[in-house]
């Protein structure tokens, strides 16, 4: 195998990307050419780039690692932990071996460490690079980072509420219920289209900012940037969604949901706090699940973070680890 240093993304187009990407074992929303170049734009700005292509010996497209120079020595994942829940080396499934065995050689004599970071606990990631690094003569040293609540969607909504445990099953009616009679007329709408995207994405935003003080300083002028960039090149791909609880004739809760690979990941969230006692999010979220199901989705994830409200809803803890590469 051959491996070569891209000079940027524009060398590879995002048919080719997103194409290798749909061979992986565990495809991410993440990984998607949408959402790396859309990252590099916002936030890579002057650091130097490594986009690592690797080609098999008929000269087809393998593997890619996409790294970018966090510091003097430190490469790290293009996506970055801030803004990413899951990222990776992009091969075909049952080729990860051979493009990282390529990989390593490739690095041989470099002294700079690769801080991998955001892996699933399946990925063969985690295997591979301990038992191929000590014979390239390097070191490599995995940990568990963080968790996600990771929901695996039964056929019916029905089969769903009875798999949730009595507790939480009453807590999820006993809220729907409340909402429903002090905030009648409520409606639930979703918006997937490019088409009225910005504007759909604005009403998210102010919702994002009200809900809490950390999340408006999180929503800065690059953050936001970022978010309508990575977001409108997704929706157009049919892989985001917004959802929107209103009453009143304004939206109470919104959701922005991305979909990838039958999977619906809860990416991230905003509510009214004048209503957050009659948890809006809580019954949006009821909503969205449903849809998920509805439509046939086999996993709903709630990504990275173990908030209480999460677990109410029946998920399974997945870990996610950080492999450090080094001298």
């Amino acid at each position: 195998m051959k491996v070569e240093a891209l000079p940027g993304f524009e060398s590879l187009d995002e048919s080719r990307w997103n194409g290798l990407l749909a061979q992986a074992r565990q495809p991410s929303v993440f990984l998607t050419w949408q959402w790396q170049t859309a990252w590099a734009r916002a936030f890579l700005d002057s650091r130097p780039l490594h986009l690592l292509r690797v080609s098999d010996d008929a000269g087809m497209l393998a593997g890619l690692l996409p790294l970018y120079d966090e510091s003097a020595g430190l490469r790290r994942f293009v996506g970055g932990v801030d803004v990413s829940d899951y990222l990776d080396l992009i091969a075909p499934a049952g080729r990860e071996e051979e493009v990282w065995q390529a990989l390593l050689q490739h690095r041989a004599g470099e002294a700079t460490e690769w801080d991998l970071r955001a892996i699933r606990a399946a990925s063969p990631t985690l295997d591979i690079l301990p038992r191929l690094c000590p014979a390239a003569g390097i070191r490599a040293q995995v940990e568990r980072e963080d968790r996600c609540p990771v929901l695996e969607l039964p056929a019916s909504w029905d089969a769903y509420l009875e798999r949730l445990g009595g507790k939480d099953r009453h807590e999820l009616r006993r809220k729907i219920r409340k909402l429903e009679r002090e905030m009648p007329g409520t409606s639930v709408r979703s918006h997937v289209s490019p088409e009225g995207w910005d504007d759909a994405l604005a009403a998210f935003l102010k919702l994002h900012r009200l809900s809490k003080a950390g999340k408006a300083r999180f929503m800065d002028e690059r953050m936001e940037a970022f978010f309508r960039d990575a977001t409108r090149a997704l929706a157009a791909a049919g892989r985001a969604r917004l959802w929107f609880l209103e009453w009143d004739g304004a939206a109470v809760a919104s959701f922005l949901c991305l979909e990838y690979a039958g999977s619906v990941g809860l990416y991230n969230s905003g509510f009214d706090p004048l209503h957050a006692k009659l948890a809006p999010g809580i019954v949006l979220l009821a909503h969205v699940i449903r849809d998920a199901i509805g439509r046939g989705v086999p996993v709903f994830d709630f990504l990275r973070g173990e908030e209480p409200y999460k677990y109410g809803f029946g998920p399974t803890a997945q870990d996610l680890f950080r492999a450090r590469v080094a001298p």
